[in-house]
């Protein structure tokens, strides 16, 4: 019988693209996603993997194996949604797999977690971080049940079809800086305002960094990054020591303290979506819907 594990391992490669891709998308070493393939290999008698480079893509077998398993692993999705309407909706039990970006974490998804954990003591909600685009292919390839992501101005974040967005609230970024800067007493900021400014962004590859440079569109030289940090609690230190300013969102980000101002910019290109994601082969079961309904009820708090 064919390893359904080793097969969402498969998925996870052609996903990523490479083994330690996949591996980093599980939450395993690339070494036991290898052991996983050769063992599917062994089971099916025929290669899924084949070398190239110094990478690796998938042989005819293992694209078919890939595409011959979404109907399966869907109709798996659709068979835990009625066993568990089936034995009733007064107690909401199974698992269901969270994966959601750093400060949705810390504003929303922690104290949605407690609270549904308090109220259905048999419901498993394991949470993973990740960037809004590894979310995406983390619950369209089924190794995640429900993801949360942003969508920044006009950065694009491709949704496959079998995923169905549920919007949650908006979001605002403000400028942080020292109360002593001399754009400090501004009620609103231009990008012409800070083209000079030093700046603490994200790392490249990341939709927030895209989003700051969106944000200078036709600014030459702007924006000038000095530091790189993924933690918006370390931006704001950075503004804080003086030197640099930072553009922070509001969720999760706690009170600034005396010493430091938050400005709005303006135009759309500092607010982003916050959405809920989930496989639409999923969207009967009972507990996927209560964690849904969750973060709907409390995201109004942030409207």
């Amino acid at each position: 019988m064919i390893d359904l594990e080793a097969v969402v391992s498969l998925r996870a490669v052609a996903t990523g693209g490479s083994v330690s891709a996949a591996a980093t998308t599980l939450g395993f070493t690339p070494s036991a996603v290898s052991q996983q393939i050769k063992r599917l290999e062994r089971e099916v008698g025929v290669a899924l993997l084949e070398r190239v480079g110094r990478g690796v893509v998938l042989t005819d077998a293992g694209t078919r194996l890939v595409v011959a398993s979404t109907p399966i692993l869907e109709g798996l999705d659709r068979l835990g949604a009625d066993l568990q309407l089936a034995g009733g909706e007064e107690r909401v039990t199974g698992e269901i797999r969270l994966a959601a970006f750093s400060t949705v974490v810390r504003g929303l998804m922690i104290p949605a977690v407690a609270g549904l954990e308090a109220r259905h003591p048999d419901l498993s909600l394991p949470l993973r971080e990740s960037e809004p685009w590894e979310t995406i292919a983390l619950v369209a390839s089924g190794q995640r049940d429900l993801g949360v992501v942003h969508r920044w101005g006009g950065v694009a974040l491709a949704m496959p079809e079998p995923l169905v967005a549920t919007p949650l609230f908006t979001d605002v970024a403000d400028v942080i800086l020292r109360r002593d800067h001399p754009l400090a007493d501004r009620a609103v900021l231009h990008p012409e305002d800070l083209a000079g400014e030093a700046w603490v962004a994200t790392f490249e590859a990341t939709i927030c960094r895209q989003w700051l440079r969106r944000l200078f569109d036709g600014v030459p030289g702007a924006p000038r990054i000095v530091h790189e940090s993924m933690e918006f609690e370390n931006h704001i230190a950075f503004a804080r020591a003086g030197g640099v300013v930072a553009l922070v969102p509001r969720l999760g980000r706690g009170d600034l303290g005396p010493d430091l101002v938050a400005i709005p910019t303006a135009g759309p290109a500092s607010t982003r979506d916050v959405l809920a994601v989930h496989r639409r082969t999923q969207g009967d079961s009972p507990a996927l819907r209560a964690v849904l309904d969750e973060l709907v009820a409390r995201a109004r708090a942030f409207a």
